[in-house]
């Protein structure tokens, strides 16, 4: 997982495709828990505050750009 320090260092474009990458891949991740367990399904709380972090940074920015 990246920090939020990384974060900020990306682009708007860049944040973008990532939230769409983790996603994807947090539906995934809920899929398959509700078939068979996961291994370590802490990966589904990780995803889901990497995503928010993303989504936070991403609201930031475009709120700066407004003003």
């Amino acid at each position: 997982m990246m920090k939020v320090a990384d974060v900020r260092a990306l682009s708007i474009d860049e944040i973008q495709e990532r939230i769409r990458e983790e996603t994807e891949q947090l539906s995934e991740l809920k899929f398959r828990h509700t078939i068979a367990h996961l291994e370590n399904p802490m990966l589904l709380r990780e995803k889901r505050r990497f995503l928010a972090r993303l989504t936070t940074v991403l609201k930031e920015r475009e709120g700066s750009s407004d003003e």
